[in-house]
């Protein structure tokens, strides 16, 4: 077995020295939590992590019996649809102007990717405490006052619904820059022969040359940018969870699937058997979403 992994002559020691740590961590941390989980799903473990009683597929039909949790996939759903199309036309367009500078583009670029590396918590309580605060002293209802506008509870105002605006504007600009990466190496492997050969055609620059060169050229990252952001859609939890609870805990709008399945597993029922079965049946949705808009895009076919 040794000299199978090691190979003649131990001629891939270093290849596992390498890369065991990172194959031991990811057994440890990722796959063995992952098939305990769906362990996990078929028994009655309340308080546990340790069941006995199985149940069979018991907490599976609860899970989707459960009006609440139904509930959190359409705040999903919602939530995609206002942050998706947002994220990708902003960071498609920053893209644009960045590429188009002929000096300090490194710069630009570095200020539009730093708000990837600030903590998601972090902004949410820049965002709940600072900008979006319900009270006057708030950021956002300042500059309402200079138009002579009524103050807004951002957070606990379900009609009109403007926790959304606090929702997507904090997701928006953590993500933006990271997808303004992926366009940007996007661009640049557009060739310049091709604006060449249309500014010989005759195409005018601005929306024509975008139509019909380089929107089409970036239709691979496109497509991985959309798949990357409904996958991330999928995952919210940090700016929901820190941006609407309080004291008096999680109002009963606007409550994602990790959050319901957040407070199924670790509130007061400590249902793990309910809770991973509720994981098993959102990381399949995510699969079947991922693998159905990988093939209606047409990902990884071989153009003709």
């Amino acid at each position: 077995m040794l000299t199978r992994l090691l190979g003649p002559q131990r001629r891939y020691l270093w290849f596992w020295v390498f890369t065991g740590p990172f194959v031991i961590g990811l057994t440890v941390f990722g796959y063995v939590p992952l098939l305990w989980s769906i362990t996990l799903s078929f028994f009655d473990a309340h308080n546990t992590v340790t069941p006995t009683r199985f149940v069979g597929f018991a907490n599976y039909t609860a899970i989707l019996s459960d009006s609440a949790f139904t509930s959190s996939l359409a705040t999903f759903a919602v939530f995609s649809l206002f942050i998706v199309p947002a994220t990708y036309a902003l960071s498609l367009g920053l893209a644009l102007m960045v590429n188009r500078l002929r000096f300090a583009r490194a710069f630009f670029r570095s200020v539009f990717f730093l708000p990837t590396a600030c903590s998601y918590v972090v902004a949410s309580m820049v965002w709940k405490l600072s900008i979006f605060n319900g009270v006057r002293f708030g950021l956002a209802n300042t500059v309402l006052g200079w138009f002579g506008a009524d103050q807004v509870a951002w957070l606990s105002t379900t009609r009109p619904p403007w926790y959304w605006v606090v929702i997507v504007t904090v997701r928006l600009w953590l993500q933006a820059g990271f997808y303004l990466v992926l366009f940007l190496a996007g661009l640049q492997r557009i060739p310049s022969t091709l604006y060449e050969a249309a500014a010989v055609d005759g195409a005018r620059p601005g929306w024509q040359v975008f139509r019909y060169i380089t929107f089409p050229q970036l239709r691979a990252t496109s497509v991985a940018v959309v798949l990357l952001l409904v996958i991330n859609a999928f995952q919210a939890f940090d700016e929901f969870y820190n941006l609407l609870s309080s004291a008096r805990g999680y109002p009963p709008y606007a409550r994602p699937p990790l959050v319901y399945l957040y407070y199924v597993a670790l509130g007061q029922g400590q249902d793990l058997g309910l809770g991973s079965a509720g994981a098993v049946v959102l990381a399949l949705i995510i699969a079947v979403v991922t693998v159905a808009q990988a093939r209606w895009f047409g990902l990884g076919r071989k153009e003709a």
